[in-house]
């Protein structure tokens, strides 16, 4: 005849189980958070011009200043999800030699998701700046917008590189500009299309022809991305021009 569990060992049984439970979702966690994609840094430092230089903060934001003294254009830049932000070293020292002052944001576990307001502080720091803007790549991209639409007085645009934005921001002042590959095989182009109400009526959109998700940064290809005609290098190039341009067109 076999003997009921006592309540004691009923207990063990179920808090062992438990325990087990949260062991194992925690290291998932763990492999989760720990799978990005890595800067290619052999590529970005033949890419940067002998001498580049730049200012990283403690937390791991990195600044580049122009060379004139004195920039009326400041770039915030959130990263792709799951990218490590140095990836975008390229594009920001692009932009920067156009007379930008870029500041590229380290996020959490290289999700903006988690510090979606890292812009936070980051233009009254720089009081001599009169116009500024906030963009990031996919999820960064995303992220920025809904930052941007709880702050539109302070900024003059927003630039989405391979995003959408899920935030309404079509009664806004906003520049905004929209910039993907046509090979981008990661960016929903449904929901794109879908989201495309949320923007003012006289956004920019720039398709670079060949493309692709990942070039927007130097890390290699990305699981499910198409594939590119064009070098990231060339990719890099167009989308600063592109920036560059909206910012300029900014009354």
């Amino acid at each position: 005849m076999n003997r009921p569990i006592n309540l004691s060992k009923r207990r063990i049984i179920i808090a062992s189980c438990i325990l087990l439970i949260l062991a194992a979702a925690i290291i998932a966690c763990a492999v989760y958070l720990g799978d990005y994609y890595r800067a290619d840094i052999p590529a970005i430092q033949a890419f940067l011009p002998q001498g580049t230089q730049w200012t990283e903060e403690p937390d791991g934001t990195i600044v580049f200043s122009p060379e004139d003294p004195s920039p009326d254009k400041g770039f915030i830049f959130y990263p792709g999800g799951k990218v490590e932000h140095t990836a975008y070293l390229p594009l920001m020292q692009t932009l920067s030699e156009q007379g930008i002052l870029c500041v590229l944001v380290k996020m959490p576990f290289h999700l903006a998701v988690f510090d979606m307001a890292a812009a936070d502080g980051i233009p009254e720091q720089y009081p001599g700046i009169e116009n500024w803007y906030i963009g990031g790549h996919s999820l960064g991209g995303a992220m920025a917008a809904s930052y941007v639409d709880t702050h539109a007085d302070r900024y003059d645009g927003l630039v989405l590189l391979g995003a959408y934005s899920t935030a309404d921001l079509s009664d806004t002042d906003l520049a905004v500009l929209s910039v993907y590959g046509s090979e981008d095989a990661v960016l929903n182009r449904e929901t794109y299309e879908q989201c495309r109400s949320n923007l003012p009526k006289t956004f920019y959109e720039t398709v670079i022809e060949g493309g692709c998700h990942a070039y927007f940064g130097a890390y290699g290809a990305q699981a499910g991305d198409g594939i590119p005609t064009v070098t990231w290098e060339e990719q890099i190039a167009y989308t600063a021009d592109a920036i560059v341009y909206m910012m300029e067109q900014t009354p």
